[in-house]
């Protein structure tokens, strides 16, 4: 083999490329499931935090068959939400009862501001990001 091809330790500029092509492609493998794995687990403290608030919509409607005169504010406190999750999150409830229940992230947040996550009563389930939606890592939007 010509001595040009080799460097001082005795590995071909071939055999090099060869490991940064493979490493690439890994990379490229890997950083979008790590991205979504991230995504899905900051969304996991909104719909934690939307499910103690449900319960405290839950528990007002059975004990007063109303929730008319209940604020978000009236549930968050009862949900006793620590003060991380209220820095990096507001919250919403759609409807009387309600029907849907949304947590938008704040500038705080360390994914951006923003970002939605929301459950719907008539679906039984959670939506937005990290449940449904993943940023495209690509271009930083939706895919």
């Amino acid at each position: 083999m010509s001595s040009y091809l080799k460097n001082q330790k005795g590995f071909t500029l071939i055999e090099i490329l060869v490991v940064v092509i493979i490493v690439a492609i890994l990379a490229a493998f890997a950083v979008p499931r790590y991205m979504r794995y991230v995504e899905k687990s900051r969304s996991t403290e909104a719909q934690t935090a939307l499910r103690a608030i449900r319960n405290a919509y839950d528990i007002r409607l059975q004990n007063y068959g109303t929730t008319d005169d209940y604020t978000i504010e009236d549930a968050m406190l009862e949900a006793r939400l620590g003060k991380g999750t209220e820095t990096n999150w507001d919250f919403e409830v759609v409807g009387n009862p309600p029907k849907k229940y949304i947590a938008t992230s704040t500038a705080d947040f360390a994914a951006g501001e923003g970002k939605q996550v929301w459950y719907d009563e008539d679906e039984a389930a959670y939506h937005g990001y990290g449940v449904d939606e993943w940023t495209d890592i690509d271009t930083g939007g939706k895919e």
